[in-house]
């Protein structure tokens, strides 16, 4: 059984940094493009970073650019997002999602099949 288990959420304050990691257990995702989405109340699910299958190749949504970092370390089948300058904004639950199949470029929530349960990330100002 496929699992993939968030952790590193909380509550900070505007300008703060959190480190998000998401492990995978199950199967390996090696090669395989990864993902962070972000959804709040009310709103669709919002593509945030993706990696490419060794990390080669990054993507990010316009408004976490350079605030935002994605990695992995296929060896302990993780992923992790940094995120530095948090804004109020920034306030979400924030899902991993893994797929065997679709390309990094995938921002449409859809196409992964595996998700985590997700990490809250609440950003005071």
């Amino acid at each position: 059984q496929v699992q993939l288990v968030e952790s590193g959420g909380g509550l900070v304050q505007a300008g703060a940094s959190l480190r998000l990691s998401c492990a995978a257990s199950g199967r390996t995702f090696s090669g395989n493009a990864m993902a962070w989405f972000r959804q709040t109340p009310g709103k669709e699910r919002e593509f945030v970073a993706s990696i490419s299958g060794y990390g080669s190749r990054t993507y990010y949504v316009d408004s976490v650019k350079g605030r935002f970092t994605i990695s992995r370390d296929n060896a302990k089948n993780t992923v992790y997002l940094q995120m530095n300058s948090l804004k109020p904004e920034d306030t979400a639950v924030y899902y991993c999602a893994a797929d065997r199949t679709v390309a990094a470029t995938t921002q449409n929530p859809k196409n992964y099949r595996y998700w985590g349960q997700g990490t809250q990330v609440t950003v005071s100002s």
